[in-house]
């Protein structure tokens, strides 16, 4: 007899949900019958969205996820549409490829803004509602690059860095309270991300890394496993990559 949780009628937020990883997880947890909550800078993707999936399933939010308040926003579209809120997938992130000197002082603490302190608030914004509740998923999209930054993105991957040091202290404070904290760290991932900031749309090395929906599958799986137990880091590659 399997012990997975069926995903069901569960409420999952989703930051960064408008393209690539966010957008396939969205696509995949409402195959499972989960209702979602998404995030994004985009309002036309975001309706696209809601469109695509339904709005029965799906409730959006646009704004800026390293706002507290449109993080805060996200969490009461979840209880005011569907009753709780039972995961959250921070995943929300920009990326660009360059050397040190290579970008702005204002590109770089955007960077900084979205994929560290966006993790953080989305993070702050629902660990009221898990502890009151006794239980909850904190999913923090990363990357290889927060275990070991390549060339050419020494900013970037401080950035993950900082989300891997970030999840795995959350892991070790809110597990007492039930709430499992995962970080999924993939490797290249062929999405909009860093397009025209290091990546080429049509790169032909961009058909041998993984998919969204690689990202996504691991995603619904973590969700899935029995709260007997839990996934404190899952690294993905394609098989065509080397590690």
């Amino acid at each position: 007899m399997s012990l997975d949780r069926d995903l069901a009628g569960t409420v999952v937020a989703i930051t960064g949900a408008t393209a690539g990883i966010g957008r396939a997880t969205a696509r995949a947890l409402v195959a499972e019958g989960a209702r979602v909550v998404l995030l994004g800078r985009r309002q036309e993707r975001l309706d696209e969205l809601v469109a695509e999936l339904g709005a029965d399933a799906v409730a959006a939010v646009a704004g800026d996820v390293a706002d507290p308040a449109t993080n805060a926003a996200v969490v009461a579209a979840a209880q005011e549409r569907f009753g709780r809120l039972d995961s959250l997938v921070a995943n929300a992130g920009i990326g660009a490829y360059g050397g040190i000197m290579s970008m702005t002082d204002d590109e770089i603490r955007t960077m900084d803004a979205t994929n560290f302190l966006g993790t953080v608030f989305s993070v702050r914004a629902v660990v009221p509602t898990f502890r009151e509740q006794s239980g909850g998923d904190v999913v923090v999209v990363s990357s290889v690059a927060g275990l070991r930054g390549g060339p050419w993105e020494a900013v970037y991957a401080g950035t993950k860095h900082a989300q891997v040091g970030l999840a795995g202290s959350l892991d070790r404070e809110l597990r007492e309270h039930g709430i499992r904290v995962t970080t999924i760290c993939p490797a290249a991932v062929s999405t909009e991300f860093a397009i025209g900031t290091g990546r080429n749309a049509g790169d032909e090395w961009l058909e041998h890394v993984l998919a969204p929906e690689d990202v996504a599958d691991a995603i619904v799986t973590v969700l899935r496993q029995s709260r007997r137990l839990r996934t404190q880091q899952w690294v993905l590659r394609a098989m065509a990559e080397e590690s």
